[in-house]
């Protein structure tokens, strides 16, 4: 399912649209409230009674929709909370003196409500209140246990099921919270050991280019000479010091096999796809024979692979293998991710893959694709004495 497209649970709605489709899923449980206003659409009452009717019916269902709907994704505050919940509970008794028994079904909603908002010891005893009020103002009526009884278990069970549900939406919050706590710190860390290995590599690179600089100034103009080797030993520094950069640059960028691995598996399962990937590089396969370059090129074949399969295949299911074989020309490792979704028509690559057959050839690997049924694309590179 399309996370994007969907309010998740605690989620704030970030649109007019996801607001909507939380109110509709809040709102359909108020099909209950039948019972009021069919006697209300019938004309038993008088105008009086009706306008009493609408009005309070009106103010109690904008309030339960009102806290249901906010209270679910944000906090309101306690002393709303108790002031909306007195208010209900004032028209639910109120309507019921005064228009008698078919509105004895609003006490269901503020049990819900009090599930729904109230922590749980308070939210125990407001349930309780409310049902046993409700069967109390039941016995004014002729047939006390034909109204209240259907009514009993409903109001009992929808006000626990929410106290569920509000904790379940409590603890989605601050899972997504921690989540987001825990990118910022893992950010964080990898900033940290960034600024580490910099200063490692050019702390000492940069003190003595600064050394030799000053003492190359000095030099001149009475000693060109040895201020000349002086400058040229700050040349040969700063040489070394950019090629230092470049490759620890290169090794933050320089994607591996087992990482790439388990991206997949989040990749494919984050996309709603069935996903058969091994969990590690198979000791079989000779991995160790890789240098640093075609194990790359394997990891950023993996990576076009999974990505044209989230992204164009409309599969279901998709399987990614990895194995040695002996071929004529020496031990390959062979990556294979294959896919049940709509068939690929025959033709050029596009530029992910035509970039992909680049890099391939370059480490010595090969590329094919087939089409039908699904897709299948296949690489291989060189391991052992054929690397």
């Amino acid at each position: 399912m399309n996370q994007e497209r969907v309010v998740g649970i605690g989620k704030v709605p970030e649109n007019t649209r996801e607001a909507a489709r939380k109110m509709l899923w809040i709102g359909i449980w108020l099909i209950f409230l039948s019972t009021p206003l069919n006697a209300l659409l019938d004309g038993r009452y008088s105008p009086a009674g009706q306008a009493l009717g609408w009005t309070g019916l009106t103010v109690f269902v904008g309030l339960y929709l009102v806290m249901v709907f906010r209270n679910t994704s944000r906090s309101l505050s306690p002393r709303v909370i108790h002031t909306t919940l007195v208010v209900l509970g004032v028209l639910a008794v109120g309507l019921n003196l005064t228009l008698g028994s078919p509105w004895l079904v609003l006490f269901v909603y503020v049990a819900v409500n009090c599930g729904a908002v109230l922590p749980l010891r308070r939210a125990t005893w407001g349930i309780l209140g409310a049902t046993a009020l409700m069967c109390l103002l039941a016995l004014r009526a002729d047939d006390p246990v034909g109204l209240a009884g259907p009514l009993l278990i409903p109001a009992l069970l929808g006000g626990f099921a929410m106290t569920g549900v509000r904790q379940l939406i409590r603890t989605t919050v601050e899972l997504r919270e921690a989540r987001a706590t825990v990118a910022q710190l893992a950010a964080n860390e990898e900033r940290l050991r960034m600024a580490r290995d910099l200063h490692d590599l050019l702390g000492h690179s940069l003190s003595l280019i600064t050394l030799k600089s000053e003492l190359a100034g000095r030099m001149l103009p009475d000693q060109p000479g040895p201020a000349a080797a002086q400058v040229a030993d700050i040349e040969r520094v700063s040489r070394q010091a950019l090629t230092d950069v470049r490759e620890a640059v290169t090794g933050y960028r320089r994607p591996t096999l087992p990482g790439e691995l388990a991206g997949a598996r989040t990749a494919l399962a984050a996309a709603g796809i069935v996903a058969d990937v091994p969990a590690e590089v198979p000791e079989g396969c000779g991995a160790g024979g890789l240098d640093e370059d075609q194990e790359a090129v394997l990891a950023w074949a993996l990576r076009e692979g999974i990505t044209n399969v989230v992204r164009h295949s409309g599969a279901r299911h998709c399987t990614v293998a990895l194995a040695s074989r002996q071929t004529l020309d020496g031990r390959r490792l062979e990556l294979v991710v294959r896919d049940d979704g709509r068939n690929a028509a025959p033709g050029p690559h596009g530029n992910g893959l035509t970039g992909l057959a680049e890099r391939l050839a370059k480490a010595g690997g090969t590329l094919d694709t087939q089409a039908g049924p699904g897709f299948t694309l296949t690489v291989r590179v060189p391991i052992g004495s054929g690397a």
